[in-house]
């Protein structure tokens, strides 16, 4: 399991994020980080990060850090970082632990769109659904980020020559919930990370990956960073005893 390096968003990262909820990452905003970090060259960046990248025994992305909080209770700890949990995931089904005595927190949120394809006549979007596990102890925390596979969702008609009639077109619809077949047009896929690009060089969708594979490492770093921050500074900066 490869260590998960630390990285310090930027002010310029924090600029483009400060008129949103201050601890939510939109996928817009994801990717100016990952550009600036890694640069816009997909492939390369890709290539690269993949000397560095080590995927798991269940082949899956996986990072985990531990962070210490001296001089913090376990308590104080899962204060704060329930607190944090809460307020970023929106969507009440994202936090799949809440264990106070145990010390653990797991949230697993989609994040769409992180990626996309537009074909001669298919395409597809591309989301991750990370899982976070935070396990908390007397002044330290350890956070484990993993990303098993990416989730496709395609369309018949999104491609160049599918439908000459902008207007038509499906656009590959993300809005789309995941249990809503009634448009016959979209389909569903999972691309398993070890069997794509940069792990495997003849990729017909190595381009997409390549992006995909860069926007969920860079995530992993702004989730990392996020916790970092609140640890350090409270969810918003006052949440101390002297009131």
């Amino acid at each position: 399991m490869k260590k998960l390096f630390t990285l310090i968003l930027s002010a310029a990262f924090f600029a483009c994020t400060a008129t949103i909820n201050a601890q939510i990452i939109k996928p817009s905003d994801l990717e100016a980080y990952a550009k600036q970090r890694y640069g816009d060259k997909w492939l390369d960046a890709a290539a690269n990060l993949a000397r560095e990248v080590q995927l798991d025994k269940n082949e899956s992305l996986t990072f985990q850090e531990v962070i210490e909080a001296p001089g913090k209770s376990k308590q104080q700890l899962y204060v704060a970082l329930n607190y944090w949990a809460t307020a970023t995931f929106k969507d009440k089904q994202a936090i799949t632990l809440d264990d106070k005595e145990a010390g653990c927190i797991i949230i697993s949120s989609t994040i769409k769109n992180i990626a996309e394809h537009m074909g001669t006549i298919n395409s597809y979007s591309v989301s991750i659904t990370p899982v976070i596990r935070i396990d908390i102890k007397e002044g330290r925390i350890r956070v484990t980020y993993t990303v098993q596979n990416y989730d496709i969702l395609g369309d018949r008609s999104g491609g160049w020559l599918s439908m000459p009639d902008k207007k038509e077109r499906t656009g590959g619809d993300s809005k789309r919930k995941a249990d809503d077949k009634t448009n016959e047009n979209l389909y569903d896929e999972q691309w398993e990370i070890a069997r794509h690009y940069p792990y495997v060089e003849k990729d017909p969708q190595k381009r997409t990956c390549a992006k995909a594979f860069i926007m969920a490492n860079a995530y992993s770093n702004a989730v990392l960073d996020k916790i970092n921050d609140t640890i350090k500074n409270g969810m918003v900066g006052n949440e101390d005893d002297d009131w």
